[in-house]
């Protein structure tokens, strides 16, 4: 393995990006995903599949697990690593995983991941998968599915939160929650159009 390889193993590592800790309200282990820290332009695919095949799956394979995944603040040119490396690594999911995968809890999934999902997710991803998705668009709707104490939510996503609530429009695609956009004039163009990828 070279120490490229073994230094981006450690990133994610470090990162938290990947982690099972805690449980749903049906007594699920939780498998915590942060967009955000998934540095697509650095980890490569191969990477990710070799973590977590030696760090994740091994855990997966005993019960049935859920996952919650936060999209909160990916951006299609820093974060978001593709829809081809997606289906690869979904791909490399092993059969036992997979079969005790029994929700995933999607959160702040905005207008075009929705859109998105419901055109292609059926083709995309075989299993069953797209009917586990439960679309959470506040993280206060999470705690309807999860323990709140058992699961670290990082502080940027409540703060995304409080966005949705005073611009609520953001959820629909219709405004804006790129920082080059917020406070644009309100005759402004770019108010009208989301900036985020799949988001």
């Amino acid at each position: 393995m070279s120490s490229e390889f073994t230094e981006a193993m450690e990133l994610i590592q470090k990162l938290r990006i990947f982690q099972i800790r805690g449980r749903d309200k049906r007594g699920r282990q939780i498998f915590r995903i942060i967009g955000k820290f998934f540095l697509a332009r650095i980890v490569s695919v191969d990477v990710v599949k070799k973590y977590l095949e030696e760090k994740i799956f091994p855990e997966l394979e005993k019960q049935p697990f859920a996952v919650v995944y936060l999209h909160t603040d990916v951006e299609k040119s820093q974060n978001f690593v593709g829809i081809s490396a997606l289906r690869s690594i979904y791909d490399a999911i092993p059969a036992k995983v997979r079969d005790n995968l029994e929700a995933v809890y999607f959160v702040h999934p905005g207008l075009q991941a929705r859109l998105f999902l419901a055109t292609f997710g059926r083709f995309l991803f075989s299993g069953g998968l797209y009917g586990k998705l439960r679309y959470i668009s506040r993280v206060d709707y999470l705690w309807d599915h999860v323990r709140r104490n058992e699961i670290e939510i990082p502080d940027f996503v409540y703060d995304h939160d409080e966005d949705l609530e005073y611009r609520p429009m953001m959820d629909y695609g219709l405004e804006s929650d790129h920082p080059r956009v917020y406070g644009a004039p309100a005759d402004s163009p770019a108010e009208m159009y989301s900036t985020r990828c799949i988001s």
